[in-house]
C-alpha cells in the first residue's frame, strides 16, 4: 500500500520505531491507542456536554493536552470544517501539537466522508458524490468504475487538506427496509457486490495514499436500531452470518487489506453468546466492539486481518448507556481493538482532566492484570506501523472540487437515477407550446425551500418557457399549496426517508436536534399523503422522486403514475448567488424532461414494488 499522506512541512520528523533508544512508556502507549473527536471547545466555563463552540483552531490548551499526552489522533466533524484554508490551517496546528511531543509522532487525522448521506467537508468546495447506493444502482453497467474513481476523488480532496484517514468505505449489507442508519450508506443488499465495489474504493483510497477504514465489522445493515440510540442485536445463525454480514469484510480483507477497519456495537449471539458487567452490575451480551471470539478469534485469527482495529465512536448510547467511559475502553482493548475512538469528551478546559483520568485507570488495569501489557505493546506497534507509511509531501491545493472532480459527481447522479414505474408512460414530461396547456403549470412539492429551489432551477434551465410552480411540504401556509395543486396540470412530488439520524448529523451531542426533526418529518409525511391524495381525486398526473432511501416508494410511490429514485438530496448554496443547486436535481431534470435515460438499477429488493414496464401510453 503507497502512502501519499501529507504531514506539512513540521512532521519531517523520524517516524523509524525500531531505532528508539528506550522502551516506549506504557501512559504513551496507551495514547496512542486513544482518538478524540474535537468538534466543540468553550473557553469560558459551561456546563458538561453543554459547549456548542465549534473548533476551527487549535486553542493553545489543546494543543498542550496533544503534546503532553502524544495522543494517537483525532476525528473532525462538519463543524470544525468551514473552508480549505481553515482546514489545511487546523491540521497543520494539530500536526504541529503533535511534532513538539517527546517521540514526535503524527497524528491519524480522521474524518468520515463517505459521500452521500454521511459527509463532512464544506460542498461549497469539496465534491460530495452521490454515495454508495447511487455507486450500487450503476453497477451493472459500469462495474467497478464509479466506486474506484470516487474514492480516488475523495483522497485527492482529503489529502490536500491535511487529512490521512477517511472512515469509509460502508461495506454493510443493507437488506432490512426499516435499517435507520444505513440505508444508502451501503452499495445494496448483495454480499458478493457490496464486497466488490467495497474493495475497489479501498484500493483507489490507498492507491492515492489515504488510509481507509472499512465499517462496520462484523455488519450493520440488518438492524432497525441507530447504534447510536441504544444496542441493535443480530440474530441470525451463524451460517447466514457468513453468508451475508461477514462475506464484504472477509472478501476485502483476502483481496485488498484496509488500513483500518471499525467495529460495530451490536450484538450477535451466534457469534458471542458470552457476557460482561454493565455499570449497573447487571450481565449484557457482548455486543462486537467488546467482544473477544469476534475482534480477535474471528477477524483477526480466521479472516486473517492484520491492520488496525478502530471500535466506533465509544460515546454512543449502544456503548456509553452500560458501560463507563474506563469500562469501554478496557473491554475494546481486551477484546482486540487498537483504538478507541472517542472514549472521553473534552469540549472545555474543565474537562482537559478526562484524557488523563482515563490513562489513569487504563495503566490501573494493566498494573492490576485486567489489561494485557504484551498485547497493548503488540497493539501499539500495529499503529505505529502504520504510522511509518505517512511521509511528509505537500498536497496539491487545487484539486478541491476540480472540474474535472464535478464532471464526475454530476455523471454518477445521472447515471444512477432509477425508474421504477412509468405507467401509460408519462415520462419524459411533454413540454407543449400551446397556450392553453401553458395555462396550467407543474407542480414541484419538495420536502424543503432548498430541494424546490434546487429542482426548479434545472428544470427552468432547460425548459423556461415550462410555468412552474414550487412548494415545500413545510410551507406555513399550506392550504395555499393545495390551492395550487387544483390548478396544477402535473404534480412532482418528492421525500427524503429515514429521517436524518444522528451519523449524518454528527453524533451524540445532536441527540437533543431529534425532536424537532421527527415532528417535522411527520409533518412532512402527513402533508406528502394529503396532496397526493388530493391529486389522485382531481385525476392529475404524478410523478414521485425518491430522494434517498428507494424503500419508501412503497408507501408514497403507490399511487403515483411515474416514480424515480435518485438516492441523493444534497444541494450546494452558491456563495455569489444564494441559490440552491445539487448533482441529483440536475439530473432528475435531464430525465424528467427526456434529455437522458434513466440508466439506474435498484440495487435492493423493494417489497411491493411495481416494474418500470408497467402499462403502455397510448
Amino acid at each position: 500500500m503507497r502512502c501519499g499522506i501529507w504531514l506539512g512541512s513540521v512532521m519531517a520528523m523520524t517516524l523509524s520505531m525500531g531505532s528508539l533508544a528506550e522502551p516506549v512508556p506504557l501512559r504513551t502507549v496507551l495514547a496512542q491507542k486513544i482518538m478524540l473527536d474535537l468538534r466543540y471547545y468553550c473557553t469560558e466555563p459551561v456546563p458538561a456536554g453543554h459547549c456548542r463552540t465549534p473548533m476551527t483552531e487549535l486553542p493553545a490548551a489543546l494543543a498542550d493536552l496533544i503534546s503532553g499526552s502524544e495522543l494517537g489522533g483525532v476525528i473532525h466533524f462538519a463543524e470544525n470544517l468551514q473552508d480549505s484554508g481553515q482546514i489545511k490551517r487546523l491540521n497543520q496546528q494539530l500536526q504541529q501539537a503533535a511534532s513538539l511531543s517527546r517521540h514526535a509522532w503524527p497524528l491519524f487525522i480522521a474524518v468520515d466522508q463517505e459521500g452521500g448521506r454521511v459527509a463532512r467537508l464544506p460542498k461549497h468546495q469539496a465534491t460530495t458524490f452521490s454515495g454508495n447506493m447511487a455507486i450500487g444502482a450503476t453497477y451493472h453497467a459500469h462495474g467497478v468504475r464509479y466506486a474506484n474513481q470516487v474514492a480516488q476523488v475523495q483522497a485527492k480532496e482529503l489529502l490536500a487538506l491535511g487529512f490521512n484517514l477517511n472512515f469509509a468505505p460502508t461495506v454493510d449489507v443493507n437488506n432490512n427496509p426499516v435499517n435507520p442508519v444505513i440505508n444508502v450508506r451501503a452499495f445494496g443488499d448483495d454480499p458478493a457486490m457490496v464486497a466488490e465495489l467495497g474493495g475497489a474504493m479501498v484500493a483507489g483510497m490507498q492507491q492515492q495514499g489515504l488510509l481507509s477504514a472499512l465499517k462496520h465489522f462484523p455488519g450493520h445493515g440488518d438492524t432497525e436500531v441507530d447504534s447510536h440510540l441504544g444496542l441493535p442485536q443480530v440474530r441470525h445463525d451463524l451460517e447466514r452470518i457468513r453468508a451475508v454480514e461477514l462475506a464484504p469484510f472477509a472478501m476485502i480483507i483476502r483481496q485488498q487489506p484496509p488500513a483500518m477497519i471499525m467495529t460495530a456495537h451490536i450484538q450477535f449471539p451466534a457469534l458471542d453468546n458470552s457476557t460482561l458487567p454493565a455499570k449497573d452490575g447487571r450481565a449484557l451480551l457482548k455486543p462486537a466492539t467488546l467482544s473477544r471470539r469476534i475482534l480477535t478469534d474471528l477477524l483477526r485469527n480466521e479472516l486473517g486481518y492484520q491492520g488496525v482495529v478502530v471500535t466506533d465512536a465509544l460515546d454512543m448510547k449502544g456503548i456509553s448507556d452500560y458501560f463507563s467511559p474506563e469500562q469501554a475502553v478496557q473491554y475494546a482493548f481486551a477484546a482486540g481493538a487498537d483504538i478507541a475512538l472517542m472514549p472521553v469528551k473534552i469540549q472545555s478546559p474543565a474537562e482537559l482532566h478526562q484524557l488523563d483520568t482515563l490513562l489513569d485507570a487504563l495503566e490501573q488495569q494493566v498494573a492490576d492484570g485486567t489489561l494485557d501489557e504484551t498485547e497493548l505493546r503488540a497493539s501499539f506497534a500495529r499503529i505505529q506501523a502504520l504510522k511509518q507509511q505517512l511521509p511528509t509531501q505537500q498536497p496539491d491545493s487545487g484539486v478541491l472540487a476540480h472540474p474535472e472532480h464535478r464532471a464526475l459527481e454530476q455523471a454518477l447522479a445521472r447515471d444512477s437515477i432509477t425508474l421504477l414505474r412509468n405507467r401509460d408512460q408519462l415520462l419524459p414530461l411533454a413540454v407543449r407550446p400551446e397556450p392553453a396547456e401553458l395555462d396550467q403549470p407543474w407542480l414541484l412539492l419538495m420536502p424543503d425551500s432548498s430541494r424546490c429551489q434546487a429542482m426548479l432551477a434545472a428544470l427552468q434551465q432547460r425548459r423556461p418557457a415550462m410555468p412552474m410552480q414550487c412548494a415545500s411540504l413545510l410551507s406555513e401556509d399550506w392550504p395555499a399549496v393545495l390551492s395550487q395543486l387544483q390548478q396544477s396540470s402535473v404534480l412532482i412530488s418528492a421525500f427524503v426517508t429515514p429521517m436524518p439520524s444522528l451519523a449524518e448529523l454528527g453524533g451524540l451531542d445532536d441527540v437533543a436536534a431529534l425532536g424537532g426533526l421527527q415532528r417535522a418529518f411527520v409533518q412532512q409525511q402527513q402533508r406528502l399523503q394529503q396532496a397526493m391524495a388530493d391529486a389522485k381525486a382531481l385525476s392529475i398526473p404524478q410523478v414521485y422522486i425518491s430522494l434517498r432511501s428507494p424503500y419508501d416508494v412503497e408507501q408514497f410511490g403507490r399511487d403515483a403514475d411515474a416514480v424515480l429514485a435518485s438516492y441523493d438530496y444534497h444541494t450546494v448554496r452558491s456563495v455569489d448567488t444564494g441559490e440552491h443547486r445539487g448533482p441529483a436535481f440536475e439530473a432528475l431534470a435531464d430525465v424528467l424532461l427526456g434529455l437522458y435515460p434513466a440508466p439506474g438499477r435498484v440495487p435492493v429488493q423493494l417489497p411491493g414494488a411495481v416494474p418500470a414496464s408497467e402499462g403502455k401510453r397510448p
